[in-house]
């Protein structure tokens, strides 16, 4: 039996040592606990409230998120380890957004374990191959190195700086950008590399 306000437009995924699930109102409650943490908003865009309301979570997956799911638009995850699948640990979605397809956030205890890197790889997957997409450009505010990082590692090239509106403020940022036929050549050589 389906889960109760679950799209059936996004499939789960799964990596190494995660679960991507598609994204569910009954996920708000553990993401109100962990979301709301400075270190997680500051270089998320500012249409993100803060201080962070008690029923953030809530409100913006049931009048944001789930309907843009639902329209074709948008592509939700939560991000659960498989040793603990019940739990929740970040996020991470797909959005058909000029220059903004893709963004994350990840609670602070799983932080620099090279987990979000997973994620990113197999819904980068999912956007090129299952949605046929040519590119996928995501912005970067300059100062968040550890979100640069990731680009950095999955191939990705800067490709314009501009101005956007953040949590923190106004910041520099970065476009950057890979398209599908770099990813797939990027994907392939990783698979031809010899052993030796």
């Amino acid at each position: 039996m389906p889960r109760p306000y679950r799209s059936s437009m996004t499939p789960d995924l799964a990596t190494e040592r995660l679960l991507l699930r598609p994204l569910e109102l009954a996920d708000a409650g553990q993401v109100q606990m962990l979301f709301p943490h400075w270190e997680i908003v500051r270089y998320l865009a500012n249409t993100v409230p803060w201080p962070y309301p008690p029923d953030g979570a809530f409100t913006y997956y049931r009048n944001q998120a789930l309907p843009a799911v639902e329209r074709g638009e948008e592509w939700h995850w939560t991000l659960r380890l498989k040793s603990a699948p019940a739990e929740v640990i970040g996020s991470i979605a797909l959005l058909r957004k000029e220059n903004n397809n893709r963004g994350f956030w990840l609670g602070l205890p799983w932080h620099g374990q090279g987990l979000m890197s997973e994620a990113c790889e197999v819904v980068t997957d999912y956007w090129f191959d299952v949605l046929q997409s040519p590119v996928l450009r995501v912005p970067k505010a300059v100062v968040n190195v550890a979100s640069r990082r990731i680009s950095e590692k999955s191939g990705m090239r800067m490709v314009a700086r501009e101005e956007r509106e953040y949590v923190s403020g106004r910041l520099v940022t970065e476009i950057w950008e890979i398209t599908a036929e770099e990813w797939r050549a990027r994907r392939q050589g990783r698979r031809c590399v010899p052993r030796g």
